[in-house]
């Protein structure tokens, strides 16, 4: 599987047409490794959740993984842009680079 296409500015992942905040590039290898490796085992444990507190506190770990890189919460970077997250890529400013992209 490969990777999704990221916006030239390393903010975003394209999927399925929707930005997605990227994880936090600056976050050392082994962090950002520890990190996924959370958030993979808090949504499995969803899955297997046997009732609804258990879904509630795996869905906080989820949540606290996903701020942790970068992916929730505030945005990562300092420059004052706004934070174009779960957008349609055709309404943002990234319009234009994906439609090169598309061809």
């Amino acid at each position: 599987m490969s990777e999704p296409p990221k916006t030239p500015d390393g903010r975003y992942i394209v999927v399925d047409g929707t930005l997605w905040r990227a994880t936090r590039p600056d976050l050392e290898p082994e962090r950002e490794k520890a990190l996924v490796r959370t958030l993979m085992d808090a949504r499995r444990a969803i899955g297997q959740a046997e009732d609804g507190t258990d879904v509630t506190a795996h869905r906080r770990r989820v949540d606290e993984a996903k701020r942790a890189l970068g992916e929730r919460g505030p945005v990562w970077w300092n420059d004052g842009a706004p934070d174009y997250n779960r957008y349609k890529v055709e309404n943002t400013p990234y319009a234009d680079w994906w439609a090169e992209r598309e061809g």
